[in-house]
């Protein structure tokens, strides 16, 4: 048996990972850290980050416009303490990290420069070129680098929580190089592994966010919140789903459909004014861009490829000079990968799942209802984001909560003198679990492969960006036959090392998870709001819908759906607007 101990333990270790381990470090050196990741941390999916992270640093913007942005933009279902507390932090953590060392873009005059974003008023979206999450990881992995009393465990996996005595005493996890599982006693611990994209077929994030943390918590009982509400990005490349970032509209790229006309113009985008002026409509949220798309697919207005249909988005006329110095990811992602240099031509863009703005339901504080537990980033629904994500709040949400969350942690840790007798018990029931369900399997007959594809189509079909109560039923039987199968999945690598078979099991287990709560939650949504479009009840009802939805894991069948309501402080629902 293999046992590891220490006080504070940080599951993930992306932006909201590393900002946690400084804060737990800050508040109480002596505190002994373990930080878990799959990958290396300098590859977690923070990493690939464009656009860049939103806080007020300018004279004619406020706090009060980012918190009414945000809630406005979050279809009034964000709760309003925490965009509050989020608005007014943010300035600091960005400042902090200022002088940590991240190479923010500049005005001439050296003030650091600010571009317009997405569903913002104003300009307040902070950027280091359009690789803004790479410098910010970097930034915040060496500072990590600085505290001694860190325990890094890269390339783990962890396959459940230590629950005992009604508190989190910390993980067990699989080391993938070795296979060797190891039981981690913590005091407190802290989830941040980021969103579960990869239940969908089309998206802009990486292959290793299939919601991991998000299924620990959930099969410990934690609910699972407003998981309905699923971002679509309105320009990802066809087939690889890569971002085009948002930052690519801001600088003042065009939308064009096969008949060159920029349609945006044609639809509601969420401002009073009927016609969305010209040189803003690109900057309409997200989830009205990729509403509008769908659209004009069905008008017959769109190209189609061998990946599906898609549109152009044109930035030939900023020139090589801008697209250069601001863009010039965007240029390497277009040559690299389809073969077209956006100097010269357009590019071929289509909605691809972004972000979820559901996760592992906590307060203010990053706490669960599980003592000792808490988390951050997207794993986790604060929730600032409500039925949609403003582009550029995520970098900054997950430093703000990622810093309370090491804070808390910390001082819970502080408080706590001992272990509970059972952990022992709990990892004999997890390595045998994982030899006999996986290493041992013999009578497989199911492919990973096939389960997880059928899954994918399932939810883009069911649970994609226009949904019905018929669609939502049908995913989820289908997830639940899936379900069924996944027990009889046929294993080819019995071995311990460096098992890439049994992690793609494990990671597909979790996606199961995940998905069935996303499909449920919608089903029970009975309204369409933000990023959840129901076409048989289209209209946004705050009478009954003013409330986030709980998704509590049952032994079988689906979840069950509980409602709490939306804390409202100083603005009352109404319209949702963009732009200047």
């Amino acid at each position: 048996m293999s046992i590891v101990q220490c006080d504070v333990l940080i599951i993930g270790a992306g932006g909201a990972g590393l900002r946690a381990a400084i804060a737990v470090s800050e508040a109480n050196p002596q505190l002994k850290i373990g930080i878990v990741s799959k990958v290396y941390p300098m590859r977690s999916h923070t990493v690939s980050a464009e656009g860049g992270a939103a806080a007020v640093i300018k004279e004619d913007d406020s706090l009060e416009h980012h918190a009414y942005d945000t809630i406005s933009g979050g279809d009034w279902l964000s709760d309003q303490d925490a965009v509050e507390l989020f608005v007014n932090q943010a300035p600091k953590e960005m400042i902090r990290l200022e002088h940590w060392g991240c190479p923010w873009s500049r005005e001439q005059n050296g003030t650091v420069a600010v571009r317009p974003f997405g569903g913002m008023k104003m300009k307040r979206t902070w950027f280091a070129a359009d690789k803004t999450g790479f410098h910010l990881l970097h930034t915040l992995f060496q500072t990590t680098l600085k505290h001694e009393n860190l325990l890094r465990f890269d390339e783990w996996f962890v396959t459940r929580l230590l629950v005992e005595d009604n508190r989190c005493q910390g993980a067990i996890a699989l080391e993938i190089a070795t296979g060797k599982m190891t039981a981690i006693k913590a005091k407190s611990t802290i989830i941040c592994t980021g969103g579960a994209g990869k239940v969908f077929p089309f998206t802009t994030n990486a292959a290793i966010k299939t919601g991991d943390g998000m299924a620990v918590a959930y099969r410990a009982g934690i609910p699972l919140k407003d998981m309905e509400f699923v971002q679509y990005h309105p320009t990802g490349l066809p087939f690889t789903g890569i971002l085009i970032t948002e930052a690519a509209r801001a600088e003042g790229g065009y939308l064009l459909n096969k008949d060159e006309y920029r349609y945006l113009q044609d639809y509601d985008l969420g401002k009073p004014s009927s016609k969305p002026v010209l040189r803003s409509m690109e900057l309409g949220p997200r989830d009205r861009l990729s509403q509008a798309f769908v659209k004009e697919q069905e008008k017959g207005r769109t190209y189609e490829g061998e990946y599906g249909h898609f549109v152009h988005l044109d930035i030939r006329h900023l020139g090589e000079k801008i697209i250069n110095s601001k863009l010039p990811f965007v240029r390497e992602l277009c040559i690299k990968y389809e073969n077209l240099d956006p100097v010269k031509e357009k590019i071929p863009v289509r909605p691809v799942v972004h972000y979820m703005m559901g996760g592992i339901d906590t307060n203010i504080e990053a706490e669960t209802v599980l003592p000792g537990l808490y988390a951050a980033g997207e794993c986790a629904c604060v929730s600032i984001n409500g039925a949609n994500r403003l582009g550029s709040n995520s970098l900054t949400e997950l430093l703000v909560f990622g810093a309370i969350a090491g804070r808390n942690a910390a001082n819970y840790a502080t408080q706590q003198n001992g272990f509970s007798k059972g952990l022992e018990a709990q990892y004999k029931n997890e390595a045998n679990r994982i030899e006999q369900n996986f290493l041992k399997k013999k009578e497989g007959k199911v492919k990973i492969a096939d389960i997880r594809k059928a899954m994918n189509n399932t939810l883009e079909a069911g649970a994609g960006i226009y949904r019905t109560e018929t669609s939502l039923k049908k995913s989820q039987e289908d997830i639940q036959e899936l379900k069924e199968r996944f027990k009889y999945i046929k294993m080819d690598d019995s071995s311990i090392t460096f098992n890439t078979e049994l992690i793609a099991a494990l990671e597909l287990s979790c996606m199961l998870d995940v998905a069935e709560a996303v499909i449920q939650s919608g089903l029970h949504r009975r309204e369409s709001r933000g990023s959840h479009q129901r076409t048989d009840f289209p209209n946004r009802d705050d009478e009954k819908f003013l409330t986030h939805s709980l998704a509590y894991q049952k032994e079988d069948g689906p979840p069950d759906i509980k409602f709490k309501p939306v804390t409202i402080t100083k603005w009352a629902p109404g319209e949702r607007i963009y732009g200047r």
